[in-house]
């Protein structure tokens, strides 16, 4: 692939300084203190709101963030900030709907907490899609992105590139766990936001300031909302399709719920929650305003995936185009070994552990790292896999995939958490059957057998429909008691001053923003 941008010896030492600071951070926060077994997974419940909600926004920003995102901003404006605007009243039913039930029970995974709920089986059933879920659409999605953001500036193939990146990713995760994730996250998150703040002013300046860019630009670009004809993102696609997404993302995803696992208490898992709901709104003038600038002062661009680099080549000097790198890095890793590490958890301790109980904490700690290695393995396949799906714009393969990953754990952890009488055979069907009835759905329509000219948030929402009014009708009918059922206790969320203020205010201003750009 032909490189974009031309790494200088400035850019080369900005880089290899990067990796030197980020070496002693994993170091320090890894093996400069005494490690317990328990850090490899949750931090030995040490995190507060500060560092989960980056660990949060840094698992959810990796490359294809910036790399789509801007794609998208350079085709069609903010549309695309939904999925991050959007995500706050799920973000928020994290913190006080299903954060509450998870730590009262004191799980270190989100199938341990189903498996209380509904049984071993029901345990098993989650553990395996959440390791499906977490191969293709964290490890294979993140890696494939982050190869042709490689590839952009390094002349080596695709295939290499995602070697290089997890191979690094996963010797942070076996260094130190999800410790080690969240001390360097907050290094890499706030350097992130810096350097991607300062191209976006200085590519605004280039442009002639916000009042040239608003007028330069199709008033098109700077609504949330499309019509129901838009090809990519008509609005009530996105006001149906993305709560199921949401849901699954959000709350039922072992990679972004394990850092409030790992909360020190309730209010720090609320706070951290509502922290990286916060951090969310910084989206769309981080990573999708950039696109937009390129549509101004690149309008003849050819291919929209390398508007990113191309603004970045624009703007940036020799010395700092080395800090582009180095970000881009940074949500790599920050992404690839979150995901890694969630991976490591469930295999473990849902799998290993349940079946072998009189497992060793130093057992478990070889398990966990065996776990990360060989998942950095099949990663690679899943990557170089997903380059050959065709037809969909580059943000939109990210969405679709999730858009059929999602249905089956959005209806089983809501029955669970929502409605008592939830049939755990119930349960167990759509894990398996309808687990393989939205993949196959999928698989259908990728190939335009099925649904073909369909957005994919529409048949998304059809499948969850399905699925959810089976699994309603079948916890009616189903009269015979299930032992393995057992509804958890938990008292009722008591929420603090500090927690109510932060969330009342999030409201207001996102009900502002949206009206603002609609």
């Amino acid at each position: 692939m032909e490189t974009l941008i031309d790494l200088s010896q400035l850019d080369i030492a900005v880089i290899v300084a990067y990796f030197l600071i980020l070496g002693m951070i994993a170091w320090w926060s890894s093996f400069g203190k005494k490690n317990k077994s328990e850090s490899l997974f949750l931090a030995n419940k040490s995190l507060g709101w500060f560092a989960i909600g980056l660990t949060m926004w840094g698992t959810n920003v990796g490359p294809s963030m910036l790399i789509a995102n801007a794609s998208s901003g350079f085709e069609s404006g903010i549309v695309a900030g939904n999925f991050s605007w959007y995500a706050f009243p799920f973000i928020m039913m994290l913190a006080f709907v299903f954060a509450p039930r998870y730590l009262g029970a004191g799980v270190t995974t989100l199938p341990e907490y189903m498996g209380s709920r509904f049984g071993v089986t029901v345990q098993r059933y989650i553990a395996w899609y959440t390791i499906l879920t977490t191969l293709i659409s964290w490890l294979g999605l993140t890696l494939f992105s982050g190869g042709i953001f490689m590839s952009q500036i390094l002349s080596f193939p695709l295939w290499a590139c995602v070697v290089i990146l997890v191979t690094i990713s996963a010797l942070f995760v076996v260094s130190g766990g999800l410790k080690t994730i969240a001390y360097t996250n907050v290094f890499q998150m706030l350097l992130l936001i810096g350097v991607s703040l300062l191209l976006v002013v200085l590519a605004t300046n280039r442009a002639g300031g916000i009042g040239a860019v608003l007028q330069s630009t199709p008033s098109s670009y700077w609504r949330l909302f499309q019509p129901l004809d838009d090809k990519d993102f008509p609005w009530l696609a996105i006001l149906l399709g993305y709560p199921i997404m949401g849901i699954w993302f959000w709350c039922t995803d072992q990679s972004m719920v394990q850092s409030v696992l790992g909360a020190k208490s309730l209010k720090q898992g609320q706070m951290g929650a509502n922290f990286v709901a916060w951090l969310k709104l910084i989206d769309i003038p981080l990573f999708i305003l950039p696109g937009i600038l390129v549509f101004i002062l690149i309008p003849n661009l050819g291919n929209s995936t390398d508007a990113y680099l191309s603004l970045v080549k624009t703007v940036f000097p020799s010395g700092m185009i080395g800090l582009v790198v180095v970000v881009m890095i940074a949500a790599l890793i920050s992404t690839i070994g979150s995901a890694l590490n969630s991976l490591s958890t469930v295999f473990t301790m849902d799998i290993i552990k349940r079946n072998r109980p009189e497992i060793t904490r130093p057992e478990i700690k070889k398990y966990g790292r065996l776990v990360v290695v060989a998942g950095a393995f099949l990663s690679v396949f899943l990557a170089l896999g997903i380059s050959r799906i065709q037809g969909l714009s580059f943000f939109n393969i990210f969405q679709s995939i999730l858009g059929f990953l999602a249905p089956p754990m959005s209806v089983a952890f809501l029955f669970a958490v929502l409605w008592r009488r939830t049939s755990g055979r119930g349960v167990k069907l759509i894990l398996s059957a309808g687990t393989a009835f939205s993949l196959g759905i999928g698989v259908l329509y990728y190939t335009n057998i099925l649904f073909n000219g369909v957005h994919y948030l529409f048949v998304s929402v059809l499948i969850f429909a399905v699925l959810a009014l089976f699994l309603f009708v079948y916890s009616l009918s189903d009269k015979k008691e299930d032992p393995a059922v057992r509804v958890l206790n938990y008292r009722p969320v008591k929420v603090t001053r500090s927690v109510g203020l932060a969330w009342s205010l999030l409201i207001i201003v996102m009900i502002m923003v949206y009206m603002l750009f609609n």
